[in-house]
This record gives C-alpha cells, sequence and structure tokens, in this order.
C-alpha cells in the first residue's frame, strides 16, 4: 500500500510538471505594425488594431510552445483613411470577403540565448503558407497586481504578392509605388491565465 501510495504521488508530480500553461494576450501592451516602402524612396508604416491569441505552453522556457493569432483586417490604421480603405478593398486584403489574418505554429524552437524561431503557417486571403520568424523571448516578470508576464519580439517579411495583395502600379522607372515586401514586428506581451 505504501509503494502504491508513493507511485501516485510520483505521477501527480510528474503530471503537475509538465502541466500546459494557457497564456491571454494583453491587447493594451502588444502591438502589430508594419512597413512597406512607398515609391523605392519612402516607407509607410501601419498597424492592426484588434487581434486575439491563444498561447499554451508546456515548458518553462517556451520551447513546444502552441500559438495561434488572429488580426481583424478591419482594424488596419495607417494614419490616413483613403489608404486605409483601399488597403481593406480587393485591391489588397478584401476586408469584406476575408476578415481575418491568422497564424497558426508549428514549431517554436530555441536558437540560443533569447532568440527562437517560431515556424508555421500563414493565412491571408486564401492563401497559406508556411513562414519562418524571428522571435526575441525578453524573459518573465510579477506585476504587482499578481500576473505574471512574459514578453516577445516577432519579426519577419512576406512577399504581399504571393498572398494576392496584388495592386502594383509601376513608376516610369519600373518600380512598382508600393513594395512587394512587407516587414512587420509584433511586440507582444502575455499573462499567465489564472487558474479557476
Amino acid at each position: 500500500m505504501k509503494n502504491l501510495k508513493l507511485t501516485l504521488i510520483a505521477l501527480f508530480v510528474s503530471i503537475g510538471a509538465f502541466a500546459q500553461t494557457n497564456w491571454i494576450v494583453d491587447n493594451a501592451h502588444t502591438r502589430v505594425h508594419f512597413t512597406a516602402t512607398h515609391m523605392v524612396i519612402n516607407e509607410v508604416t501601419g498597424e492592426f488594431k484588434k487581434f486575439d491569441g491563444k498561447i499554451t505552453s508546456d515548458d518553462e522556457d517556451f520551447t513546444n510552445t502552441s500559438i495561434e493569432f488572429t488580426i481583424q483586417v478591419n482594424s488596419i490604421n495607417t494614419d490616413n483613411e483613403m489608404r486605409d480603405n483601399h488597403l481593406k478593398s480587393d485591391d489588397f486584403f478584401n476586408a469584406e470577403k476575408y476578415p481575418t489574418i491568422t497564424f497558426k505554429s508549428k514549431s517554436f524552437k530555441k536558437i540560443e540565448g533569447k532568440k527562437y524561431m517560431l515556424t508555421g503557417d500563414l493565412t491571408i486571403r486564401d492563401v497559406t503558407k508556411t513562414i519562418d520568424l524571428d522571435v526575441i523571448y525578453n524573459g518573465k516578470i510579477n506585476d504587482p497586481y499578481g500576473n505574471l508576464r512574459a514578453g516577445f519580439k516577432v519579426a519577419g517579411t512576406i512577399n504581399r504578392l504571393e498572398y494576392n495583395l496584388k495592386w502594383n502600379t509601376l513608376l516610369g522607372t519600373g518600380d512598382a509605388v508600393v513594395g512587394n515586401n512587407i516587414t512587420f514586428v509584433c511586440d507582444v506581451e502575455l499573462t499567465k491565465a489564472k487558474v479557476r
């Protein structure tokens, strides 16, 4: 009987050690922003204001973490209403037909130190492609309100034409008014979900 009790205790300790941790995206302290070249000589920046994520980690250092992230296309903001409406049109995102951009992770691997590689499927409009994203893990901290927080910087580049963001007026030089490569950075802050 004693051995059985010890076995059960060891089992529960083992389960607890590998219990999954759920994390909530802190929207007030998270930014999803992007940059595109304009007429070769300048850059235009923008961001998405509405998004949500589901993050589940198995390990203390976030390896083997599962990530699902959804962005609301209609929340795009480049500080220019006319440009924002154009981006929401069928020339670009077609927000009416494809209201969300989604990302679903396949792997999250530690490279060295604070550097990680996040691989997953990015879906824009009706196109899904696997991409690699560079991640800096900024660590964890307990805030004054009893919440455990974690911070990350996620960065990547995509070719917009591969996702049917197809508007492509050319200048007399042959260069595009809007560059094909879009760089984006996500400054993400998470809070550990409290067990009820």
